[in-house]
């Protein structure tokens, strides 16, 4: 059974390597059950480089991208071109515990889920860990999401034909955070496992950094999804709670990255 692991890159040449063995490294998975999607949407820096390393390992398959799709259309890239019946996603910057993908896949097929995700430790983006991990419940609905985000994209892993169904989009919003939303919706609760196995660096520039620019991002998707003014509103409101529970609670520090 074949598992793709789908790694975007754009100028992370001074993280890759760790994000791509710490994917090649998973132990109860064969290196020939897992293939690494690295796709470089032309970065500037040294990403090329010391992607070479790898470039006689028949497990990863490097890419390069014509022009810049940005970090939504490259995963989707990835998606399309995956070979494995499970797709996991990996940032550039993060990296796994070895045990993620044997702990994940064995329940999703012990229970069907249409997506697991895991818990995560937050680190400063010199990988210097803060001390802060932010765990995930073991049952996601719908209607749970709807609330807040608990599912981090680089812990995922979902079966591809599923993961086709919707692609990632609108990029202008949350589109990871769209994607969930959909499956959920359609196939029932996703399912955590609430361990930190994703290594999650923090970022100074994410997508998230502006609060009013994130909050309408956030209201876009509730409006994406069908829901009107006054129904959006009241899930933003909820959703900002949430989220100022989870990601600072006694924590003070950089902006966590989409």
């Amino acid at each position: 059974m074949l598992i793709s692991v789908i790694i975007p890159a754009y100028n992370a040449g001074k993280y890759i390597a760790n994000a791509v063995y710490s994917a090649l490294e998973q132990e109860d998975i064969a290196q020939e059950e897992i293939e690494v999607l690295v796709i470089n949407d032309c970065s500037t820096d040294d990403t090329d480089a010391v992607m070479q390393r790898f470039a006689d390992d028949p497990a990863v398959r490097y890419m390069k991208n014509d022009h810049n799709l940005g970090v939504a259309d490259t995963r989707n890239r990835g998606i399309r071109m995956a070979r494995g019946r499970y797709t996991a996603f990996l940032d550039a910057d993060d990296w796994w515990e070895p045990d993620k993908l044997g702990a994940q896949i064995r329940l999703l097929e012990e229970t069907g889920a249409p997506l697991c995700c895991t818990a995560r430790i937050l680190h400063e983006p010199d990988g210097t860990p803060t001390g802060r991990t932010i765990g995930v419940p073991e049952h996601i609905t719908y209607d749970d999401l709807l609330h807040t985000n608990t599912i981090p994209c680089g812990s995922v892993v979902m079966p591809t034909r599923i993961a086709r169904e919707f692609y990632m989009t609108h990029a202008e919003l949350h589109e990871d955070y769209i994607l969930w939303l959909q499956v959920l919706k359609k196939y029932g609760a996703a399912v955590g496992i609430n361990e930190p196995y994703l290594h999650c660096r923090l970022s100074e520039g994410g997508k998230s950094r502006n609060k009013l620019k994130s909050a309408a991002m956030q209201y876009g998707v509730y409006r994406y999804m069908g829901f009107g003014r006054l129904k959006s509103i009241r899930y933003l409101y909820s959703y900002a709670v949430n989220g100022i529970q989870k990601y600072y609670g006694n924590q003070s520090g950089p902006e966590q990255k989409k």
